[in-house]
C-alpha cells in the first residue's frame, strides 16, 4: 500500500499545479488593445504658401548735416550789425545777410584804388601818344632809333601799370563787398561767436553752419545683408543714382514718428574690422513742416528730422514673387527641413534658404505649395518613420514655448540635433 501511494501522491500534487495554472491562465485580465500609431511622434506641421516678400535689412544710424563750415570773414574790422538768426538753432536761407564789418576803410581803399587807376590811364594815354609820335619821327628819318625804343617801353610799362591798378580797383570793390557776410546756402546756426562791437580778423571763425536742404543718415550694413538689397553700384564716370527707399523712425516726445528717404551711394571701402559697408541715405527737406497722423489718428505736426538724432533704419531690399515663410524651428542644423507626406511619413528635404532672420526663416525653394513642413525641431529622425500630425499655422518658436503639446508632454530641448540654425 505504501509504495502504490508513494507512486500517486506526486501525480496528484502535478496535477492539481496544472489546473491551479490553467485557472490562473484563463481567468488573467486581458491586456488593453492599442494601435501602432498610438506609439508615432506627434509633430508640428505648417502647410507651404507660396507668396511674394520684399526683404528689408535693418540698421542704426545718426542724422548728419549734408555740408557744413565754418563763417569766415575774408576781411578785418569791427563788426557793426549781427543779425538776429545768427544764434545756436537759428534757420537762415541762401545769401541772406549774417553780419557787417565797419565799411569806412574798405570805402577810402575803394576810393583811393579809383584815384589810382584814373592817373595810371592817363599816364597810358599818354605812353601810347609818345610811342606812336617817334614811330612816325622814325619813319622820316628824323626819330632815332633809341627814342622809338624808350616810347615803346614806356608804352608797355604804362599798360602794366594800368592793369595792376586796375586790379587793385577790383580787389578793393570785393573787400568792401565782403564786409557783409552773406550765407552760402540756406542752413541752420550750430554756433556763433560774434557781437557787435568785436573786431574779427580775416580768416577766423566766428561761427558753425550746416546745410538744411537734405539730412543724411550713415547706415552700417553687414557685407552679407548687401545680397538683399539692390544698391547702386558706383564706377568711375559714374554720376550719383536714387537707390532702394529706407523708413527712418525714432521717438519724439513719446511718439514714433517715421521719415523717408533714399539710398544714394555707398562709401568707397568696407571696414576690414567689422566687414561693415556704409551706406548714406538722404532725406530731403529735413526741417520741412509736415502733418502726420499719430497712434491716436489725430493729426499733428511731426517734429524735424533734427541732427544728431539716432534713428532706426529699414532698407527696403530686392523682391521676390514666389518664397516661403516658416518659423526658424522648422530649419535644422544641417541646413534641411522635415516633410510629412500624405502616407504619415516623414523625410528630409534639401531647400534653398534665401535668409534666416529673427524667429523666421525663408525659403526660395525645394518645397511645393500645400506641402507639409514641420516646424519644431525633433531629437532622433529616421527616414520614412511614422507620425502623428498637429497642423499649425504661422506660429513662431515663442508662440510654441507659451504652449503646451498637444500631447501633453514636455517640449523638446533647444540644442537637439533638430535644432534651429
Amino acid at each position: 500500500m505504501m509504495p502504490r501511494l508513494k507512486l500517486v501522491l506526486p501525480l496528484l500534487i502535478l496535477g492539481l499545479g496544472a489546473v491551479s495554472v490553467y485557472g490562473f491562465y484563463a481567468t488573467r485580465p486581458k491586456p488593453e488593445q492599442t494601435s501602432s500609431s498610438a506609439s508615432a511622434p506627434l509633430v508640428r506641421v505648417q502647410r507651404v504658401e507660396l507668396r511674394p516678400l520684399d526683404f528689408v535689412v535693418r540698421a542704426h544710424g545718426t542724422v548728419a548735416p549734408r555740408r557744413e563750415g565754418d563763417l569766415i570773414p575774408e576781411v578785418s574790422g569791427p563788426v557793426v550789425w549781427v543779425s538776429p538768426v545768427l544764434a545756436s538753432g537759428g534757420f537762415f536761407e541762401e545769401s541772406e545777410p549774417l553780419v557787417r564789418i565797419d565799411r569806412a576803410d574798405y570805402e577810402v581803399a575803394l576810393e583811393s584804388a579809383g584815384a589810382v587807376v584814373a592817373r595810371v590811364e592817363s599816364e597810358h594815354e599818354r605812353a601810347v601818344v609818345e610811342r606812336e609820335r617817334q614811330q612816325r619821327l622814325a619813319d622820316r628819318a628824323v626819330a632815332s632809333e633809341t627814342h622809338v625804343d624808350d616810347a615803346h617801353n614806356a608804352a608797355r610799362v604804362a599798360a602794366a601799370t594800368l592793369r595792376e591798378a586796375r586790379a587793385k580797383l577790383e580787389r578793393a570793390k570785393r573787400d568792401l563787398e565782403r564786409t557783409e557776410l552773406r550765407a552760402p546756402y540756406a542752413g541752420r546756426v550750430r554756433q556763433a561767436n560774434v557781437d557787435v562791437g568785436q573786431f574779427v580778423n580775416r580768416g577766423s571763425a566766428i561761427g558753425k553752419i550746416y546745410a538744411v536742404d537734405y539730412a543724411e543718415v550713415r547706415l552700417p550694413v553687414p557685407d552679407a545683408e548687401l545680397d538683399f538689397l539692390e544698391l547702386p553700384l558706383m564706377f568711375r564716370g559714374d554720376t550719383q543714382a536714387d537707390g532702394p527707399e529706407v523708413r527712418l523712425r525714432a521717438r519724439f516726445a513719446g511718439h514714433e514718428h517715421v521719415w523717408r528717404g533714399r539710398v544714394v551711394r555707398t562709401e568707397g571701402e568696407i571696414d576690414p574690422r567689422t566687414r561693415m559697408v556704409h551706406v548714406v541715405v538722404r532725406v530731403e527737406d529735413p526741417y520741412g513742416r509736415a502733418r502726420v497722423r499719430n497712434e491716436a489718428d489725430a493729426a499733428q505736426v511731426r517734429p524735424p528730422l533734427a541732427v544728431g538724432l539716432f534713428v532706426e533704419a529699414e532698407i527696403l531690399g530686392r523682391h521676390v514673387e514666389a518664397a516661403i515663410d516658416l518659423p526658424r524651428g522648422a530649419l535644422r542644423t544641417d541646413g534641411r527641413v522635415l516633410v510629412v507626406d500624405d502616407q504619415q511619413r516623414m523625410y528630409t528635404r534639401e531647400v534653398d534658404v534665401l535668409r534666416v532672420e529673427g524667429e523666421r526663416v525663408v525659403i526660395g525653394g525645394g518645397l511645393a505649395p500645400g506641402e507639409r513642413v514641420v516646424v519644431w525641431p525633433m531629437q532622433a529622425v529616421v527616414e520614412g518613420m511614422v507620425v502623428r500630425v498637429h497642423a499649425v499655422s504661422g506660429q513662431t518658436r515663442a508662440d510654441f514655448e507659451q504652449s503646451p503639446r498637444p500631447d501633453g508632454g514636455a517640449e523638446p530641448g533647444r540644442d537637439g540635433a533638430g535644432g534651429a540654425s
